[in-house]
């Protein structure tokens, strides 16, 4: 087979095709990056020149690999993030920041940080803080308090309206966008992952937090479907301003963020699932499929999912990610054979909780080889690990995880 395009080699691949080799993503969304703090030391391993790392998602401190990693790594994904991009120099839109001496980087706003004398930095905007010892931002009570004495918080349906309509993008807008996203389409040929400006905001812990909102869909469901149908069709209004002047320059497009797992077993029934979030996702992605049939819809979903996945599929979405095989007892290849030739998956490649930061290099790379040998059957995949790649892990195991791919 010829050597193929990154772009068509992961195209054909979320088309269920055949591919000269597997795709292979770092960063494309948020959840397959590399933790900024990890990220010097595997440029350094890679026998690349240091540079300070751009640090886009400054919640989970995420860096956004430069291409020359990228090629190191062979891999064929580059990201769009609002109107940041790691397809081209577009040094004019960071800033210099070393956050209080811990990392030389660079951000899209460093005022959003304040540094304080104990080395803690903090983004008061957000209520998020990172002690010295941590490399991660946080919240208190994680962002979901709980006070069972008190009645159950729900968002003024009005006030959620009136919000879509005063944040909606102005025209302005949406040309810089459309300009930039053609100037990457015309710098590369990877495939182009669109993160941000399109996004259906509903989630089984949003609003109100992981243990306050699915009590309200159980006590409330005609409340959630209120809620979700404005959220919906705002989002509808969205996407038909929006991808029409973007959709010859994307591939995927990062359409929602629904983590409905813990490690054992799922955060709210599949009943739940398919009453009160289906018909919305669903409808989003038919509209997105209507405007551009070649856009892929890509759901990032952590956990123990397995009993939804055929929900998924019903809700319309391309890729499911980060194939959380590990959460659970259904393991990658039940995940495979359930998802195949019906929905392409994204990650999955190594187990990111136990193998890749405890593991040998070596027992890094059987696993990789071995689970990767399985997913990439029938096509409708693209290698990643489980969810980013976290601040300890070495770099040795990286290049070795993306070696044997």
């Amino acid at each position: 087979m010829c050597a193929m395009t990154s772009r068509e080699r992961v195209m054909r691949s979320l088309n269920f095709e055949s591919v000269d080799r597997v795709p292979k993503d770092l960063g494309g969304m948020a959840s397959t990056s590399i933790s900024a703090f990890a990220y010097p030391k595997l440029v350094t391993a890679l026998g690349l020149p240091q540079r300070r790392c751009r640090v886009h998602d400054t919640s989970s401190m995420l860096a956004m690999p430069d291409m020359d990693v990228l090629d190191a790594l062979g891999c064929d994904v580059v990201i769009i993030w609002d109107c940041v991009t790691n397809a081209f120099d577009d040094s004019n839109k960071w800033q210099d920041y070393d956050f209080n001496g811990r990392l030389s980087a660079r951000v899209c706003d460093r005022s959003i940080f304040i540094d304080h004398p104990d080395g803690t930095i903090t983004q008061p905007q957000r209520s998020s803080i990172m002690p010295p010892t941590s490399t991660v931002f946080d919240l208190a009570h994680g962002g979901n308090p709980l006070d069972l004495s008190a009645e159950l918080p729900k968002p003024n349906l009005k006030q959620v309206k009136a919000d879509l309509d005063k944040y909606f993008p102005a025209d302005e807008y949406i040309k810089k966008l459309s300009l930039h996203c053609k100037n990457v389409r015309n710098s590369t040929d990877k495939a182009i992952f669109l993160n941000g400006p399109i996004s259906l905001s509903i989630s089984i812990c949003l609003p109100g937090g992981l243990a306050v909102w699915p009590m309200i869909c159980m006590t409330e469901p005609g409340f959630v479907q209120d809620y979700h149908g404005i959220v919906t069709e705002g989002t509808v209004k969205l996407i038909e301003a929006i991808l029409p002047e973007i959709a010859n320059n994307v591939d995927i497009i990062m359409l929602a963020a629904d983590d409905w797992g813990t490690q054992q077993n799922l955060i709210a029934s599949p009943a739940i699932f398919e009453n009160l979030y289906l018909p919305y996702y669903k409808r989003v992605n038919d509209c997105i499929h209507q405007i551009t049939p070649e856009v892929k819809t890509f759901l990032h979903s952590c956990g123990a999912i397995y009993d939804i996945i055929d929900l998924i599929i019903k809700s319309g979405f391309d890729v499911l990610n980060p194939v959380q095989w590990s959460a659970g007892e259904q393991g990658y290849m039940k995940w495979k054979d359930k998802c195949r030739n019906r929905i392409a998956l994204w990650g999955g490649g190594v187990n990111s909780q136990v193998t890749l930061p405890l593991g040998s290099i070596k027992e890094v790379v059987n696993e990789s080889k071995k689970v990767v040998d399985y997913l990439k059957q029938d096509s409708g995949y693209v290698f990643n690990s489980i969810h980013n790649i976290t601040a300890e892990i070495d770099p040795e195991k990286v290049i070795a995880m993306y070696n044997a791919v």
